[in-house]
């Protein structure tokens, strides 16, 4: 007998009849033989609906006040999916994330889990034979605040849970066959990957890919969490991410990313003086804001330096009530937003052993007309700063450009 934790998005769940073909793959499961954890997200477009009757009762929304909002979708869920077992003549316990004692920081909106303390309560239901279904995306802090981890939290609810249980496999399951080489939205020859390694896939997921969760990756990586993404739509295989070996990476470029909604802060005119990136950039962080790339250019026999740098565009009215400090703290220092930026990024462990990577991708956007504003490289990612506008031509141009709609060998 195993132990399987199952995860249903929102458009797996956005009208009873959907409640239905779900609960019935978590009883399928059971009958097989294993114990069965089930987390869910809010039904369909329900989050973005609370979202928007809360902006208009007011502009400023608490953000706490938001958490105790927005985890009212996931509650509707779980009592849903619970009735659905029970129609289907099976037993079935429904939890929040406050009840399987998953706690968290006090981060509202972008909580991180530090434990979950209630294991054994979980495993009591398990033993008696109930399917246990857990509230996605939410916790609860020291203070028992109820708090959100984000959107898409429910996927780093799953595999927090994973490895907690030590379950044999999380299988998160959405609209999508699997992990596409890209969005196949926005690329209609993008091809859906058999596999993907832990460390591409955290990286396409924090570079714009949707179907999972950044933090979900990793701490599947950490921990070791089996994962597999299909469709909750189709009996098709989806794919697997697997740990990194060093006899399948003869795929250089595994996917491509498009990720919008960016914004390029540039400093004009701070001090040059040792600490003064350490001071911005640690208040930066208390407000929340998490900074992508970082540039700083010093002004030849200048006592000044222009320091850049991209957020999401959603953080950009926090970034303007820190520069009015930092306008009382450094006379002189100004702050340009330019807020209809994309990053176009490739992904692939192979890049570690290869050369021309970078040169194949400038050209690919050199001959798509696609202007470079900003580029960023590590191990294995490459990523290209553009323009709003020509983000999904910039996507298709990398993507040809690597080839990516073929299967290679072994992949």
């Amino acid at each position: 007998m195993g132990l399987i934790v199952q995860k249903f998005g929102g458009t797996s769940l956005a009208n009873a009849e959907l409640f239905h073909r779900a609960a019935g793959r978590c009883i399928r499961a059971k009958l097989e033989g294993n114990k069965v954890v089930v987390v869910v997200s809010a039904m369909g477009q329900h989050t973005d609906e609370l979202v928007d009757l809360a902006y208009q009762i007011t502009d400023r929304p608490s953000r706490r006040e938001m958490d105790q909002l927005l985890s009212t979708g996931e509650q509707v869920s779980i009592a849903l999916m619970a009735m659905a077992i029970h129609h289907a003549g099976h037993d079935a316990i429904s939890l929040t994330g406050g009840q399987v004692g998953l706690r968290t920081d006090k981060s509202f909106g972008r909580a991180r889990i530090r434990e979950i303390t209630e294991r054994n309560r979980i495993l009591e239901h398990l033993n008696k034979g109930s399917i246990v279904i857990v509230a996605g995306f939410q916790g609860v802090d020291e203070a028992l605040n109820i708090t959100t981890l984000g959107r898409g939290g429910s996927d780093t609810t799953a595999v927090a849970l994973a490895a907690s249980l030590g379950a044999d496999v999380c299988e998160i399951y959405t609209d999508v066959d699997g992990i596409y080489s890209a969005d196949p939205r926005i690329v209609p020859d993008a091809r859906q990957l058999q596999y993907i390694f832990y460390d591409e896939m955290l990286e396409l997921a924090s570079l714009g890919a949707q179907v999972m969760h950044s933090r979900s990756i990793e701490l599947a990586k950490n921990y070791g969490v089996t994962m597999h993404v299909r469709s909750s739509f189709s009996e098709r295989k989806g794919t697997d991410i697997v740990r990194e070996s060093s006899d399948l990476q003869q795929v250089i470029v595994r996917g491509a990313a498009l990720k919008k909604g960016l914004a390029r802060v540039e400093l004009v005119g701070a001090p040059n003086r040792p600490g003064i990136a350490s001071e911005i950039f640690r208040r930066v962080a208390e407000h929340g804001v998490i900074v992508d790339d970082i540039i700083q250019v010093i002004h030849k026999g200048a006592s000044t330096a222009d320091i850049s740098f991209t957020v999401d565009k959603a953080d950009v009215e926090s970034i303007r009530a820190l520069h009015a400090e930092f306008a009382r703290e450094m006379p002189g220092m100004n702050m340009e937003v330019r807020d209809n930026l994309a990053k176009v990024s490739v992904v692939g462990v192979g890049m570690r052993t290869h050369t021309g990577v970078a040169g194949r991708m400038f050209e690919a956007l050199h001959r798509a007309n696609v202007n470079i504003e900003n580029i960023s490289t590590s191990e294995i990612v490459i990523s290209c700063v553009v323009s709003a506008d020509d983000g999904d031509k910039a996507l298709r141009a990398v993507h040809t450009a690597f080839e990516l709609d073929h299967s290679p060998a072994g992949a």
